[in-house]
């Protein structure tokens, strides 16, 4: 474990300066650099394709490249739009809808949006006005074609939203099809006390709590690269590789309290709509897992082995022992420890249905922090 190490903090008092929406972009270069080279092929597919062979000239070629790559990233706008919005009240107002109307809402603006820029794009690429021709017989083609290229990508980021990327693309290439061992770290983050404000609160009521917990904790788990296997009830299970790389290995340290500082920022938020704000805990192992496909009729990315079950256990060591987050020394030992934390004494852990026990640290900030 190398104390010390310097590892950008997300912490109370030094706050991330990208926007969410910067953050965002910066994980899908790769895909806009393909959204560039889609729309460049789609240009001069079209122009080859429907235009007469007077027309199919460079800088004619040269136009409709730059005319599809400006509908091709005004569709990426739309949904980086309906992306950076998911915490305002639109947002909020789209999550209560059916995912079909949902999904109808965001296809007719991305086809308004796509309309009024194929007709300024037109303005501006070509000399003179553009005739009535162009009106009745090209634009009705162009938006259509941008429009469905806009359309699929944006089912496709819906999938990857509902099942997850990674998941997609390992039912995708098969990568599961047989069990496969990998080095995982895994946290199980679970809300304190939810049978005790279920009975206070109504089950209907605590699953809503619930789920805007689920959704207010996502964003800090996305910007520490974790990826959520599961919700399970009131808790919810998220992985990270297991890296060579101490530093890398911290992200699930950063993750817990990059949550903890957004709930601290939402607890007024939580109290005025449910009367309290959610406290949690969280339990974190890492070692081997089994991986592998399961189930036909509904199909999933299961995990299995010693290291889920000690990580479940941690966490409900947590909620014994009133600790916020019990880290076991399999990875502490392989992880940096970010500055502002401090580990507590080792112990050793007897748990349920397990012989050997585990040493443990209790993770705490530092009082500065704190």
């Amino acid at each position: 474990m190398r104390a010390g190490a310097k590892i950008r903090w997300y912490g109370r008092r030094v706050a991330a300066p990208h926007s969410a929406i910067i953050r965002y972009t910066g994980r899908h270069l790769g895909f806009l650099a393909g959204l560039m080279v889609a729309g460049v092929t789609i240009g001069i597919a079209y122009r080859y394709l429907i235009d007469p062979l007077e027309q199919r000239t460079l800088p004619n070629y040269i136009r409709s490249s730059i005319h599809a790559i400006g509908l091709a990233y005004s569709g990426w706008a739309v949904h980086l739009a309906f992306v950076s919005a998911t915490r305002s009240r639109l947002g909020s107002a789209l999550r209560r809808l059916p995912l079909a109307v949902e999904f109808a809402i965001k296809a007719l603006t991305m086809t308004s949006v796509l309309t009024i820029v194929a007709i300024g794009l037109e303005f501006v690429l070509y000399p003179g006005s553009p005739g009535r021709a162009w009106f009745v017989d090209s634009l009705p083609r162009i938006v259509l074609i941008a429009f469905n290229v806009s359309a699929l990508v944006g089912a496709i980021f819906e999938l990857r939203r509902l099942v997850g990327g990674r998941v997609l693309g390992s039912f995708l290439l098969g990568t599961y099809h047989r069990p496969k061992r990998e080095e995982r770290i895994v946290m199980f983050l679970d809300i304190r006390s939810s049978t005790a404000l279920a009975e206070r609160m109504g089950e209907v009521r605590v699953h809503d709590l619930i789920t805007e917990f689920f959704f207010d904790i996502d964003q800090p788990i996305v910007e520490h690269g974790g990826e959520v296997h599961a919700y399970v009830g009131d808790a919810v299970i998220i992985t990270w590789p297991l890296s060579d790389e101490p530093e890398r290995n911290a992200r699930v340290l950063q993750c817990f309290y990059a949550a903890e500082d957004r709930m601290a920022g939402l607890a007024l938020s939580y109290t005025r709509e449910f009367g309290v704000a959610p406290r949690f805990c969280a339990g974190v192992h890492a070692g081997p897992v089994v991986v592998s496909e399961c189930g036909d009729a509904k199909r999933q990315i299961a995990y299995f082995g010693d290291t889920m079950n000690v990580a479940a256990r941690l966490c409900d060591h947590c909620k014994a022992a009133d600790e916020s987050l019990v880290v076991s020394a399999d990875l502490l030992h392989r992880a940096a420890l970010p500055p502002g934390l401090v580990v507590g004494t080792p112990t050793s852990v007897a748990l349920r249905g397990r012989q050997a026990s585990v040493k443990t640290h209790a993770v705490h900030r530092t009082a500065e922090l704190a």
